[in-house]
């Protein structure tokens, strides 16, 4: 098996794992003499969560007509000798069986936290956990991410999460302090995800901590939590990283971790994508789509942490006629993996309408019918809710004209503890003009409103003031990847507020 800087070679009972001679800036196993030391490092640093795993560290010596592990030649390698763990017992594949419960949980949350009370912290060790040197990770990361900006992840998604870590930063200045203050800083694990813990009725074993880079270790216990919650919520059952975060709050007696989680999560999310990119990077055909693609959802759970959190999140794109709801809607989709729907695909869908075929002028007055507005928005909400519950987030697209239906689902939404959030798209009316014009001469449009109906469509426009604080207002006249990134910046102002005025407890 290999990784994107280690190769493994399992021989039962025994593992064999030989580093890669590369240097990706945030490591550097180069030369012999340096994967000689890093061997020595995961030897030592592993053996303080699991010793009975990691047994020797090995010189592989070149001969004539082989290599051999016996004494009779030039060293060409190094590696590390590991006890091999039965298949079956991985985090992940408990997992994905649907065998983990509070139980298992609670056995992970017992071990590390045993690991992180025996880890005495100090001066030199806590100094990481200021802004400034937690900075030096998170401006790498961005740094190595930019080169797949535009291939990987958007430039609007990019920014969005840039800009919710650097403000992070600015406005919890005071949080960091007092997680220093409180000896919060450890030598932890640092790469506590999935893969790296294995459960048996008789052991809880977490293993391959990072051996190269120190500051990597030297985090908040937060951070090293966050990575395996993050994990869970890749995989689909936030519901198991929520109960992670919530029952680690309440064993290590530290409410204040779960102001940190999303923040922390977002950086995990942003590391892992990076770091399958780059495997995708080396790996034949197959794999490399495999990696490539989970790149891909790394980036968009990334984004997602920035503009809502973890909680689920209905988004509403909404706005007068002609302002780009739908176009908008779907990018949003796209850049944060949510599913969308449209209130005129479910209108048309109900009334039996072809999708991109106009609705007939003796039909119109019964399809737009205030009956069957109610049923359409209906449909609307009950689809939004079910695929925010799943999926973490949805996206609906109608005009909402009415404040009544506004407020409707705004409250359905609260009472199914699903946030709610508008995007209200604005645009100059001679662009609306323009706009509508140009449905005349295009095909596959599924909107049925046209020039000919702007005066009554906007007389019929309900502002939606009362929806503030649920409210942002986005100038909609430019492209439409101008649109995306403005609306993905001000969810990112919303969730900072957010947090500054209600932190997220994982309920």
């Amino acid at each position: 098996m290999q990784t994107h800087i280690s190769w493994v070679f399992i021989a039962s009972p025994f593992v064999f794992k030989v580093k890669k001679p590369v240097n990706l800036g945030f490591l550097d196993f180069s030369t012999l003499g340096k994967r000689h030391h890093f061997c020595q490092r995961e030897l030592e640093l592993n053996g303080r969560l699991c010793p009975d795993v990691y047994l020797d560290v090995l010189p592989i010596y070149k001969t004539p007509s082989d290599f051999s592990f016996k004494a009779k030649g030039k060293i060409a390698e190094f590696c590390l000798k590991m006890k091999e763990l039965p298949k079956g017992g991985f985090l992940g594949e408990l997992v994905a069986e649907r065998r983990v419960g509070e139980g298992e949980i609670d056995r992970i949350i017992s071990r590390l936290r045993h690991f992180y009370e025996s880890q005495t912290p100090n001066r030199d060790i806590e100094q990481w956990g200021t802004p400034e040197k937690l900075k030096i990770s998170t401006d790498e990361n961005f740094t190595q991410v930019e080169p797949f900006v535009g291939r990987k992840i958007s430039p609007a998604a990019f920014e969005a999460i840039r800009h919710f870590t650097n403000e992070f930063y600015v406005r919890n200045e005071k949080l960091f302090c007092r997680r220093i203050q409180q000896h919060w800083i450890r030598d932890c694990h640092g790469d506590v995800h999935l893969d790296h813990i294995h459960l048996t009725p008789e052991a809880t074993t977490i293993f391959d901590c990072i051996e190269f880079n120190d500051r990597f270790r030297f985090i908040d216990v937060a951070n090293d939590v966050a990575f395996l919650a993050m994990d869970f919520d890749f995989e689909g059952r936030s519901d198991l990283g929520n109960l992670l975060l919530r029952n680690c709050a309440r064993e290590f007696h530290d409410p204040e971790m779960l102001k940190l989680s999303d923040f922390y999560k977002c950086y995990r999310a942003l590391v892992r994508a990076k770091v399958e990119t780059i495997q995708a990077t080396s790996m034949k055909r197959m794999k490399a789509r495999e990696h490539s693609d989970a790149a891909a959802r790394y980036f968009r759970l990334a984004l997602r942490y920035a503009v809502s959190g973890s909680e689920p999140l209905l988004l509403a794109v909404i706005g007068r006629v002609g302002t780009g709801k739908s176009t908008v809607a779907r990018e949003l989709g796209n850049e944060l993996n949510w599913p969308v729907f449209s209130s005129d695909q479910i209108r048309k869908t109900l009334a039996g309408v072809p999708l991109t075929r106009r609705t007939p002028a003796r039909k119109r007055a019964e399809v737009y019918s205030r009956q069957m507005t109610g049923q359409t928005y209906k449909e609307l909400l009950a689809r939004g809710l079910l695929a925010a519950e799943t999926h973490g987030g949805a996206i609906v697209d109608a005009t909402f004209s009415s404040a009544a239906n506004r407020e409707s689902f705004r409250q359905k939404c609260e009472k199914a503890h699903v946030r709610f959030q508008a995007v209200e798209l604005e645009v100059e009316p001679g662009e609306i003009e323009h706009r509508l014009r140009a449905r005349n001469k295009s095909i596959g449009v599924i909107s049925d409103a046209r020039l000919e109906d702007l005066e009554k469509l906007l007389a019929a426009y309900e502002a939606p003031s009362q929806l503030s604080p649920n409210l942002i207002t986005v100038p909609a006249d430019t492209a439409i990847a101008n649109t995306v990134k403005s609306v993905l910046l001000r969810l990112t102002e919303l969730q900072l507020r957010r947090f500054q005025a209600e932190p997220n407890l994982i309920s």
